[in-house]
């Protein structure tokens, strides 16, 4: 049972993570959080949730694009060795270009992720300005009477 205050982890992390993977608000599932490819806004404009709220909020952003390009690119690279029976430029012209592709690709999906990462945890730690809710429904008005 829940007491008050509890966050439902087993809702809130995977409703987290599939809006973080469809670049979306992780409070509110709206979109428009980027202001152009790779630009971040400070905050949700539809809720208001601030998404980078200190000087280097991001840096776990960085962190995981690193760790999943470098991840994503030995994988390129073993396939591409044991796969294929190419010589070592043919090699490197086909696996360079895949993995920069894929490296700028997925900039926008660590942004939102880490965003998701950073609200899931506020959430669990209680703090004020990240009250788990969801995007109002304009059919439904402005809100209760």
């Amino acid at each position: 049972m829940q007491r008050p205050g509890e966050v439902d982890l087993r809702a809130l992390v995977p409703r987290t993570a599939r809006r973080a993977l469809l670049l979306r608000c992780p409070a509110c599932g709206a979109g428009g959080l980027f202001e152009r490819y790779g630009k971040l806004r400070p905050a949700c404009p539809a809720c208001g949730l601030v998404l980078r709220r200190e000087q280097g909020a991001q840096t776990g952003s960085m962190y995981l694009t690193a760790a999943v390009n470098q991840v994503f690119a030995a994988l390129v690279i073993l396939c591409v060795f044991v796969l294929f029976d190419w010589s070592l430029a043919v090699e490197l012209a086909v696996s360079i270009p895949l993995v920069v592709l894929f490296c700028v690709l997925f900039l926008p999906f660590s942004q939102t992720l880490w965003a998701g990462v950073e609200y899931v945890t506020d959430c669990i730690n209680g703090e004020p300005w990240v009250a788990p809710h969801e995007r109002p429904d304009p059919r439904r008005g402005p809100g209760p009477p």
